[in-house]
């Protein structure tokens, strides 16, 4: 059973700037959730018990604060009468913990930096779950985009991709799967409708192998890109791993796919939560 995962929510969110300047993007309201928690409440519901996050060295984190206990609102609840908010109040079980790792804004910067740092701190050799901060698939009563992914699992060698189906005309704004047999052989960037491989799109939701794991860690100490450069992207390990022999299976996510990184995608995902 894999109970670890990894949540990247470090950087400025600057595509969402001036009100990241005070905000987290990850702590974005949606509903009355912040974005990254509809992520670490279905992981915790899909049997997760250590969620590893990776935030930015500034303080106060705000991603902090949310999951841990106030105790002085827990107080003011109780004096004022109003228990039966404390479970509102209560972010996180008693059995799952959140352990963080510290990603410096100025230091390397990609997709694949925040699992390289993590690996490097814990040191994890067995399978880990990897979910974005700022985007969640909705999906209230039905199978969850974890629970997806772990049911394409059959052992602790696997790596899994999820991908969520699209309108074929707007296929050009995400990285493609290119699938065969159930297994990934490709992730095409941005292609144009008639050069896409499928509907089907990557939603940077993954299970990843120890040894996938171990590979974005080499990816990362191995290259030294200026800032300029280019981004340590996680599916540049991937796709060196899956032209080398190593197995990716695709899951397909039931629901919709909610993404908080652009106004009008945050605005669209309070619609539909709200609107349940």
């Amino acid at each position: 059973m894999i109970t670890k995962a990894i949540i990247p929510v470090a950087g400025w969110g600057t595509r969402r700037l001036p009100i990241t300047k005070i905000i987290e993007k990850s702590m974005l309201p949606v509903g009355n959730r912040p974005l990254v928690d509809y992520s670490v409440q279905d992981l915790i519901k899909a049997g997760v018990k250590d969620i590893y996050m990776v935030i930015s060295n500034v303080e106060p984190c705000q991603v902090q604060e949310f999951y841990k206990d106030n105790l002085a609102l827990n107080q003011y609840l109780v004096d004022r009468g109003k228990e039966d908010r404390l479970k509102l109040a209560k972010t996180l079980p008693d059995d799952v913990t959140i352990h963080y790792t510290v990603q410096d804004p100025a230091g390397k910067y990609g997709t694949a930096v925040p699992i390289a740092l993590v690996m490097k701190e814990y040191n994890l050799n067995e399978p880990v779950l990897v979910f974005t901060g700022d985007e969640f698939i909705w999906n209230p009563g039905g199978e969850s985009a974890p629970e997806t992914l772990l049911k394409s699992v059959e052992n602790d060698t696997d790596s899994v991709i999820l991908g969520i189906e699209v309108e074929e005309s707007k296929v050009s704004k995400y990285g493609v799967l290119s699938v065969e047999d159930g297994k990934l052989t490709d992730i095409v960037e941005k292609p144009t409708p008639e050069e896409a491989p499928s509907n089907l799109v990557n939603v940077s939701k993954y299970i990843l192998s120890p040894e996938l794991l171990h590979k974005i860690t080499e990816y990362v100490d191995a290259h030294d890109f200026g800032p300029l450069d280019q981004e340590y992207m996680i599916t540049d390990p991937i796709d060196d791993y899956i032209k080398n022999g190593g197995v990716m299976r695709v899951a397909i996510a039931k629901g919709e796919y909610l993404d908080g990184g652009t106004v009008e995608g945050w605005l669209h995902a309070n619609n539909v939560v709200c609107s349940e």
